[in-house]
């Protein structure tokens, strides 16, 4: 039973690397973007997702998942979507 609020890796990038499947924004694979959405997928598990995914990534991919993470976990919005919103007022 999920008894957190754990948020996805998700960044708003959405492009997978044909070779690796890997996202270029947050490092998962399709498989684990299916297991992010299921309902029964254990805290326990997102939580070493997490750290997986992250360590996929490396240099300035590395940084600017972390700092958009971050702001999507303190306001809810990715920092691509916040500039977007931005950009369509």
């Amino acid at each position: 039973m999920n008894n957190e609020n754990i948020t996805s890796p998700c960044i708003s990038v959405c492009k997978s690397d044909p070779v690796t499947d890997y996202c270029y924004g947050c490092g998962r694979t399709a498989e684990d973007k299916k297991l992010w959405k299921n309902p029964n997928t254990s805290d326990e598990w997102k939580k070493s997702n997490l750290e997986l995914t992250r360590n996929r990534l490396n240099g300035w991919q590395q940084e600017a998942w972390d700092e958009s993470y971050a702001h999507k976990k303190n306001t809810g919005i990715s920092l691509i979507k916040k500039k977007f919103l931005e950009q369509n007022k």
